[in-house]
């Protein structure tokens, strides 16, 4: 499974010159139509099998769409001017920025997902089930099915049927030392905004005026726990909001998304997770649900009891290649990543960037684009998990420079009207060409083009088992342990030898020790010579004997911050 995702809002705006604090009239957006045949058939040639369509549901914005039937955002509690998209502001509706007739935004979604289907890709999208934007208001909800909040009993702190959590006696204050003008957001001193009894917020702060950094323009969601008395659950009879956040997966479901990224999952307690998504499957048994999880020691229970397909791999095998990168930390650590995984590598969504991170290419990350070879080469093959890119790393998007909310801090904007810059030249009008591209870009997306489209068709990637090589070569003195990681991938049709250096100067030469035990594992005992064909940049081929492999190693030359894939085949 391999996932490309775009943010919807910036990916087709082709405005190459976005001021800061843009409005969507200066700036331009992107469009459920932008995505067109050629958009979606060059993604599916890179090789993703899915494309998850970050902000779709409708978030706060200051934009207005009165016009349309929807109210007015709080200027005072939007971040930017486009807003966050995890501060849903109706389930059941879709962002009307990216409409072309706002009136008939919902048609074009579908129309959308109609294409992205005949061009052969699933669809992802995000569910935002712990906390929603402090004005949340449903005007798409089918008639049958009560609003959040609408039948809660406001007066008290806290009740299982409740939809949100509530601070009697207080009145809702903005957080201290936000910076506001009128020209930042208009209209933001006519009238204050007002919330009383004020509701808890959505990074879990029971407090009537919360901090600046804190998630203050959303409000938290109650599934029963009660966190003001030792997180007492209480489950039975089922708490109201999981129906209503369950008849949510279900309405999206029906409109024909394949899969759900679940935003902060960890947040929400395992056991809806585990009714929600049982529920949901029994009706449509193909649906994926992906995990935004955070905590180690929840990934067993969140796959076990949670039943969630696969979890996000960020605390563990990201932050470790983002340690060998930027600290020169050493390359063992990835033999740590699997080890506390304890077996449940196949449930990992590995990747290098997302819209919570730091472009890779950024000089707040590695700087240097192509160091993604090493790095990108790990994700995409280290087990069978999903492997994920983000629209623009494949062009070495840089995300330089402060856009308005979001400042210059090596990320792409999800607060602000902007643009992708790298991106636009790969997207170039529309014509999804690439022929702006510098030649180095091109030869940086021809790498991810090889590297995706192997980790999907490769079946010793995509459905065999891993031999880490560390151990073998741990007493290697022509082994530089700390820049180089080597180990060995199989199965029945398939068995390959990865290389990769991590060293950003210096070309190495590493002879990789093969351990008798290594081709025993890999059923290819009974041979005594292998042919060596490499499969990521056709380098020449060679045969070596097992005995030598065994023994010595195998002499192989890595150029700085380069992967090495081998094929083994007896001969």
């Amino acid at each position: 499974m391999t996932i490309y995702q775009v943010f919807a809002r910036l990916f087709g705006n082709k405005n190459i010159s976005c001021k800061i604090i843009g409005t969507i009239d200066e700036n331009g957006v992107g469009k459920f139509n932008d995505f067109t045949d050629k958009a979606l058939n060059e993604i599916l040639k890179l090789g993703n099998s899915h494309i998850w369509y970050t902000g779709i549901i409708r978030h706060a914005s200051v934009t207005d769409y009165k016009k349309s039937g929807i109210a007015n955002s709080h200027p005072s509690l939007v971040k930017g001017k486009a807003g966050s998209p995890y501060a849903i502001s109706d389930y059941y509706d879709v962002d009307p920025d990216l409409a072309d007739c706002v009136e008939k935004r919902m048609q074009e979604f579908g129309q959308l997902l109609e294409r992205t289907h005949q061009a052969g890709l699933k669809v992802i999208i995000d569910f935002v089930p712990n906390h929603v934007f402090r004005q949340y208001h449903s005007t798409q909800k089918p008639a049958s099915i009560a609003d959040l909040g609408e039948n809660d009993q406001p007066e008290k702190a806290f009740d299982p049927q409740n939809n949100f959590y509530y601070l009697p006696g207080t009145a809702f204050k903005l957080p201290e030392g936000l910076d506001f003008t009128e020209e930042t957001k208009p209209g933001i001193s006519s009238v204050p905004y007002f919330e009383s009894p004020a509701k808890a917020t959505g990074n879990d702060q029971f407090t009537a005026q919360p901090d600046k950094n804190d998630w203050y323009e959303t409000i938290k969601l109650n599934y029963g726990v009660d966190f003001q008395n030792n997180k007492t659950k209480h489950f039975n009879p089922l708490p109201d909001t999981w129906k209503k956040m369950s008849d949510i997966l279900l309405f999206w479901a029906a409109k024909g998304v394949d899969g759900f990224r679940c935003d902060m999952a960890e947040m929400v307690p395992v056991e809806f997770w585990q009714w929600a998504i049982l529920r949901t499957k029994e009706k449509y048994p193909e649906i994926i649900f992906i995990a935004e999880i955070y905590n180690p020691l929840e990934y067993h229970n969140y796959i076990k009891t949670g039943q969630f397909d696969y979890l996000y791999d960020k605390v563990g095998l990201y932050d470790a290649l983002k340690n060998i990168i930027t600290e020169n930390g050493s390359a063992r650590m990835i033999t740590n990543c699997w080890q506390m995984l304890e077996g449940i590598d196949r449930y990992m969504l590995r990747f290098l960037e997302n819209h919570d991170e730091i472009r890779f290419a950024s000089p707040f990350f590695a700087s240097d684009p192509f160091a993604a070879i090493p790095a990108m080469t790990v994700v995409a093959t280290l087990n069978t998990g999903p492997v994920m890119v983000y629209s623009g790393q494949e062009v070495g998007e840089q995300a330089i420079g402060a856009t308005g909310f979001s400042g210059d801090d090596g990320r792409t904007t999800i607060y602000d009207y902007f643009n992708i810059p790298e991106h636009q030249k790969w997207m170039n009008d529309g014509a999804f060409d690439g022929v702006k591209l510098s030649e180095s870009q091109k030869s940086l997306r021809s790498f991810y083009h090889k590297i995706v489209n192997l980790s999907k068709s490769s079946p010793a990637i995509s459905r065999g088992r891993f031999y880490d090589l560390m151990w073998a070569n741990g007493q290697n003195s022509d082994f530089d342990k700390d820049r180089v990681y080597a180990y060995l991938r199989y199965n029945v049709e398939q068995a390959l030898l990865i290389v990769v250096n991590f060293d950003k100067t210096r070309k190495q030469k590493a002879r990789v020790r093969i351990p008798d035990h290594a081709f025993n594992e890999m059923g290819l005992q009974q041979f005594d010579n292998f042919h060596f064909q490499e499969l990521l940049w056709d380098r020449p081929s060679f045969s070596f004997p097992k005995g030598e492999a065994i023994k010595r190693g195998i002499e192989i030359w890595l150029n700085p911050l380069d992967a090495i894939i081998f094929e083994l085949r007896p001969c």
